[in-house]
């Protein structure tokens, strides 16, 4: 019976994944006809390449089909020469083919070059690095990274799709994926127990931070960059898109504070096995010691990774040369300190917390009965 209550709640998850995601999605462009495709180019019939070196217009080259109608066929196509769009064609590269077919006629051209298997093989490459490196607890490191991945695309995505509050998804993931995750690491232990409440704190701090920071500064979801293509979703599913915003940022904000929360729970768990006499305030300050050093590094964890994913915005900007009251008083900018502050918010106080946390798990109060025990006899007496 150990394993019957975990086999039973993993097979109502499944059931609950399987039926949110039978969902029927609204056809926001009409794709009728058209596939994406794998072929590898065989030819160069026409080249772009300029004497600098740059390319100008589309190159014609000839691609064998691996996939799709056509399989098996060497095409003409075209690659264009933008950086979005197309690909430098050579010979022997894999491309994906954006093709439309309509009897014996196909308007075909190439979409980008082929990285599936990139993509692929780097990320195999981390896990298989990561379980080497960490051992066993680098497998299961690596399967609650692989779970916490399966569950936004499996469930906070349909939820989301579905009209339920991105905010609260999100909510309901990161308690979620940080049980599964820190359970699968530290077992079912009172560490555990201390960085899954103390990571579930920090997420929700951070949440309340940009609330705050949103009602005072008057900055939503609704002043994100791609609002346009967002209010389609809002007018068609009926997708709460001024959440979004606010969502996203906690789960940006999970992997940071689970590291801070957990790293706290397994310090004062081992300076408590080391000198279980250590009293209460003792150990508090012994935790908040553990904590101001994480402070100093982590404090920048999020503001520096916000500022390194609005890089190019920020180098536009410096270019331009924009007036101060400009550049501050944008959205784009605003909702780039308001992600990175309130991130860091949710792991500096994610600190003290935790720290509460490992100090009433941890300390257990002597009780009365076994202060006033007598000792046994040594033998030696009478």
């Amino acid at each position: 019976m150990r394993w019957g209550l975990p086999v039973v709640v993993i097979f109502l998850f499944l059931l609950f994944v399987f039926s949110i995601n039978q969902v029927e999605k609204t056809e926001l462009v009409s794709r009728k006809g058209q596939t994406f495709e794998k072929g590898v180019v065989t030819e160069i019939v026409q080249d772009n390449l300029q004497s600098d070196g740059s390319r100008l217009g589309e190159q014609v080259v000839m691609v064998k089909m691996l996939t799709g109608v056509r399989q098996g066929e060497t095409i003409q196509t075209t690659s264009s020469a933008g950086y979005l769009f197309g690909a430098p064609c050579t010979v022997g590269m894999k491309v994906v083919v954006m093709q439309s077919v309509a009897g014996e006629s196909t308007i075909s051209s190439v979409y980008a070059q082929s990285r599936e298997w990139v993509i692929y093989a780097f990320a195999a490459l981390y896990l298989l690095i990561l379980c080497l490196v960490g051992g066993r607890q680098g497998v299961k490191a690596s399967a609650g990274l692989i779970f916490t991945f399966l569950c936004i695309l499996f469930v906070y995505l349909p939820l989301v799709y579905r009209g339920w509050s991105p905010f609260w998804v999100s909510v309901l993931l990161c308690v979620f994926t940080t049980v599964v995750t820190l359970y699968l690491i530290g077992g079912p232990t009172r560490k555990t127990a201390v960085a899954t409440l103390g990571t579930v704190a920090g997420v929700i701090i951070a949440g309340v931070a940009a609330t705050a920071f949103s009602a005072a500064s008057g900055i939503s979801g609704w002043n994100v960059s791609d609002i346009e293509s967002l209010l389609t979703l809002s007018y068609t599913n009926n997708v709460r898109v001024g959440g979004l915003l606010f969502s996203g940022l906690l789960i940006s904000s999970l992997g940071a504070v689970m590291d801070v929360a957990m790293s706290i729970a397994s310090a004062i768990g081992e300076v408590h096995a080391q000198n279980p006499a250590l009293s209460a305030k003792e150990l508090f300050r012994a935790g908040m010691r553990v904590g101001r050093d994480m402070m100093g590094t982590d404090s920048n964890t999020l503001i520096l990774a916000f500022a390194g994913s609005n890089i190019s915005m920020l180098v536009l900007d410096y270019a331009y040369n924009l007036p101060y009251q400009q550049i501050i008083n944008s959205n784009n900018i605003g909702i780039a300190i308001m992600q990175g502050l309130s991130g860091s918010f949710g792991i500096v106080l994610s600190v003290p917390v935790t720290v509460l946390l490992a100090v009433v798990f941890y300390r257990r109060p002597t009780t009365p009965a076994t202060e006033t025990q007598p000792m046994p006899p040594s033998g030696l007496e009478g």
